[in-house]
């Protein structure tokens, strides 16, 4: 069984919530699994990477020892939907600075648009079975 790309997410950023359900549905080769900037494995990986452990600005997509960040994490991770999602990596001739200012702007923004939540959701497979990553080796971790 291969190894599955990790996901991190803001767990109590509703719009996170509502993107990671999204991947779980077009994720039917279960690439991806699913982590919370706020847990354990999180906190280590923005550690690892020199991000700041108490600003969750960005989803992160840890795949092969890569860390990848912003418009590049949401771009990669669409390259492996199905459903015809993966043409939206084509975006990536976009040079990554005007990408990743839109991306900014959507961040700054997203608590006042999609509210906060207490809590973090639980994501689940198609079949309903959790599809949360609690550990992996994170001391070889470099941005991309």
């Amino acid at each position: 069984m291969m190894e599955r790309d990790v996901i991190l997410f803001d767990g109590v950023c509703n719009l996170c919530n509502s993107w990671v359900q999204f991947v779980v549905k077009r994720d039917n080769n279960k690439r991806f699994a699913f982590a919370s900037l706020q847990s354990e494995l999180g906190q280590k990986v923005l550690s690892q990477v020199g991000m700041p452990t108490d600003q969750f600005i960005s989803v992160l997509l840890v795949r092969n020892g890569k860390v990848y960040s912003k418009s590049r994490a949401a771009l990669e991770i669409f390259r492996y939907l199905d459903g015809g999602w993966s043409y939206l990596y084509s975006f990536r001739i976009i040079p990554s600075f005007i990408r990743d200012f839109i991306y900014d702007i959507i961040a700054k923004k997203r608590y006042s648009w999609f509210g906060k939540s207490d809590i973090c959701e639980l994501p689940l497979s198609k079949d309903d079975i959790p599809v949360f990553k609690s550990d992996m080796e994170t001391s070889n971790l470099k941005p991309a």
